[in-house]
């Protein structure tokens, strides 16, 4: 595989959906086996033919992602994402009660080449889920196949939540971004093992937990410690989703030049010295300050500021996400001192 810094240029056109031959445009681009950037519900993704090797190494290389972190299928309804593993009774359900929508559900992959092993790290399960939004589905029924697509962004950069985040980060790395405008939800599916007798939450993120527990009638078990040495779900390593700034989780106060990510109008001493001031949701609303999350944490790593306090968020419902992502944002990260 190439390493992220001998990729060739590309030349990224930006597609608006609103124009009639956008999507097929980008479909193409996908089955010539290019790199296309769309929007989920979530956040955008970076998408390539599943069944690709090499689309699937020109992804990990314009990503610089480890390439023993799985990629998550996406496919246009469930009838396709039953064609690629075996779903037990309790993925069935939450499938049928949940997609689309942003639940990813890894189950014992069926077998095939639809996903392919480069792809699947390896593994013998698949990671799949069906996106709730319309651009995205559209694209995918265009499309006919099974599309890998993690977070539109480079490896360890803040997951892009908005076209022009994705222009900043991939512009001249990847063929096209189909532009829908900004994601609703704003951080990434919940992940969830049912590969297992009792389903295992890999990661928090955009279904909360409660719902899911309430579908099955069943608490979820958390994922073994030591997961992240080789994860089976994307989203695991400690360190990601990381902005250059070093972030100070659950902050009771504020050193002067630091920038300050609060939440429901909270002001912690020394506010007033503060680089800059963004607040998450001043209404506290959970759901508002998942979609805000990484524009946000974007925002302040802009401002050069070279720390950012982060005032403890409720960790009920999308809570938990959050701050599932800001405490791998703020996970040591040896690179951050080596000049770039």
């Amino acid at each position: 595989m190439a390493s992220s810094s001998s990729l060739p240029p590309r030349h990224t056109l930006l597609l608006p959906v609103d124009r009639p031959q956008s999507l097929a445009q980008a479909a193409r681009q996908l089955a010539e086996g290019g790199l296309v950037a769309f929007p989920t519900e979530t956040v955008y993704g970076l998408g390539a033919d599943a069944a690709r090797p090499q689309a699937v190494a020109d992804l990990y290389a314009a990503k610089g992602r480890p390439a023993f972190n799985p990629l998550i299928a996406h496919v246009h309804d469930t009838a396709a994402a039953l064609r690629l593993g075996h779903f037990n009774p309790a993925a069935q359900r939450l499938a049928e009660r949940f997609w689309p929508g942003p639940l990813t559900l890894v189950v014992p992959y069926a077998g095939g080449a639809a996903v392919c092993d480069l792809a699947r790290a390896g593994l013998d399960t698949v990671a799949v889920r069906v996106p709730a939004h319309g651009d995205a589905l559209a694209l995918l029924a265009a499309f006919g196949g099974a599309v890998v697509a993690p977070s539109a962004n480079r490896s360890g950069h803040v997951s892009p939540t908005t076209a022009a985040h994705v222009m900043g980060d991939l512009a001249g790395r990847i063929d096209a971004v189909l532009d829908g405008g900004p994601t609703p939800v704003g951080v990434e599916s919940t992940i969830l093992d049912l590969t297992g007798d009792a389903p295992v939450l890999l990661r928090p993120g955009g279904l909360a937990r409660e719902e899911i527990e309430a579908a099955l009638g069943v608490p979820l078990a958390g994922a073994a410690a030591d997961d992240a040495a080789r994860p089976l779900a994307p989203g695991r390593l400690a360190s990601h989703y990381a902005p250059r700034a070093v972030l100070r989780l659950d902050a009771d106060r504020v050193l002067p030049g630091e920038g300050l990510l609060t939440f429901a109008g909270a002001r912690p001493p020394g506010a007033q010295d503060a680089a800059q001031v963004l607040d998450l949701s001043p209404a506290g609303d959970l759901t508002e300050a998942a979609a805000r999350l990484y524009g946000a944490l974007r925002s302040l790593d802009a401002s050069g500021c070279p720390s950012i306090a982060v005032v403890r968020l409720p960790r009920t419902g999308l809570g938990e996400a959050i701050a599932d992502r800001l405490a791998r944002a703020a996970a040591p990260r040896p690179e951050r001192e080596i000049p770039t």
